[in-house]
């Protein structure tokens, strides 16, 4: 067991849908989010944390964070902006 959460894999078959994967089109941008994370190299561009702690509860992988942030980012529906009255 490693010191990072482990997810699921995308490919596990569930009772509704069979997969996950099932519910991502071919061309789903979070594709391209993943490939793109997946290809940089974190701990030369500054990232903490790529080396887990050896006590404590296991953290979330930096690059799994990241990829929630870039794909959550664009789609947060902005926030009202207050009236000035």
């Amino acid at each position: 067991m490693g010191r990072f959460v482990e997810g699921d894999d995308r490919r596990q078959s569930y009772l509704l849908p069979d997969s996950l994967e099932d519910y991502l089109t071919a061309d789903n941008p979070v594709r391209v989010v993943e490939v793109f994370i997946e290809e940089l190299d974190l701990g030369s561009l500054g990232f903490e944390g790529m080396l887990p702690a050896a006590t404590g509860r296991p953290a979330y992988h930096p690059s799994t964070l990241l990829k929630i942030y870039l794909y959550g980012y664009p789609r947060t529906p902005a926030a009202p902006i207050p009236s000035a009255t």
